[in-house]
C-alpha cells in the first residue's frame, strides 16, 4: 500500500501499528495529497495495485469529494487525505501511542551510460 502511494508521490506516508490499540485492524497507513485529484489518484493506485495482488477491498469511502478516502482491507486501513484535512484531524497524535513508521522511499538509481567518442 506505501509503495502504490509513493508511485503517485503521497507526501508524509506513515505507518501505525494498531494490534495493541485496537481490534479493528491491524494496522493503518496514512498519506497526503496536494489536490484532491492527487487524492484520487492514490487511492486509486491503491486500489489498482492490491487488486493485482488479489487482496479483498471491503470498503471505501470519500471517493467524491476526496479530502480524505479511506480504504478498508480488514487488517490494513488506509487513510488518503487532502494536507489540509490531515492536519485538522491528525490521526498521528490520535494514536501518538502506537508505533508509527515513516515510509522511506527506494529511489531507482539509473545507470549513466557512457558514450563512445568517435
Amino acid at each position: 500500500m506505501a509503495g502504490a502511494c509513493s508511485d503517485k508521490k503521497a507526501l508524509d506516508i506513515v505507518t501505525i501499528d494498531m494490534r495493541k490499540m485496537s481490534s479493528v485492524c491491524s494496522y493503518f497507513l496514512i498519506a497526503s495529497g496536494t489536490s484532491t485529484t492527487q487524492v484520487r489518484a492514490i487511492a486509486d493506485n491503491i486500489v489498482k495495485k492490491l487488486k493485482e495482488k488479489n487482496e479483498k477491498l471491503w470498503h471505501i469511502e470519500g471517493q467524491s469529494d476526496a479530502l480524505w478516502t479511506l480504504l478498508d482491507y480488514g487488517d490494513v486501513v488506509g487513510h488518503i487525505f487532502l494536507e489540509e484535512t490531515r492536519r485538522y484531524y491528525d490521526l498521528e497524535r490520535l494514536w501518538g501511542d502506537a508505533p508509527q513508521t515513516r515510509f522511506k522511499e527506494v529511489k531507482k538509481i539509473k545507470k549513466a551510460r557512457k558514450r563512445k567518442r568517435v
